[in-house]
């Protein structure tokens, strides 16, 4: 499982033209799943994401939470973060989980990340999706659970 973490100002994720995700200060996730992925996966990322301190306190340093800026999470699902492109030109997506399963553990994370008390607001799932975002800092941090 890899998430590609931005901390931004602001992020909304638009379908067909009608924004249907939209946050203030918080976090956009991009998220992906490979096989082998499972809950396991799952849960450790999202207490890893829940924790992470990488808002500025008040002396510069990178010492709070999501929780302690009272922050939200949009969550996209990027299957694209699996991508291949060790051979010729054109990306392989051979190592991204099949859509079914991917989808199951990608409304498990976003709940996990609710019962930690977070706002968590979503793209839709397997669609042609537009994202903005006002990236701060810029602060981007990949994160990768491998299957156990």
């Amino acid at each position: 499982m890899r998430v590609l973490l931005q901390r931004v100002q602001n992020a909304a994720v638009t379908v067909d033209s009608r924004e249907i995700g939209k946050i203030g200060r918080g976090f956009l996730l991009l998220v992906g799943f490979t096989t082998g992925d499972t809950l396991t996966e799952v849960e450790y990322l999202a207490k890893k994401i829940a924790k992470l301190r990488v808002f500025e306190d008040e002396t510069g340093k990178l010492n709070l939470d999501l929780k302690q800026i009272e922050g939200a999470i949009l969550s996209v699902s990027q299957f694209t973060l699996y991508a291949d492109t060790k051979k010729g030109n054109r990306p392989s997506f051979t190592k991204a989980l099949a859509p079914a399963e991917a989808e199951n553990l990608y409304e498990a994370f976003n709940e996990k990340l609710r019962q930690a008390g977070f706002a968590v607001a979503t793209g839709k799932f397997g669609a042609e999706m537009q994202v903005s975002l006002v990236n701060d800092g810029p602060v981007t941090i990949c994160l990768e659970k491998e299957a156990s």
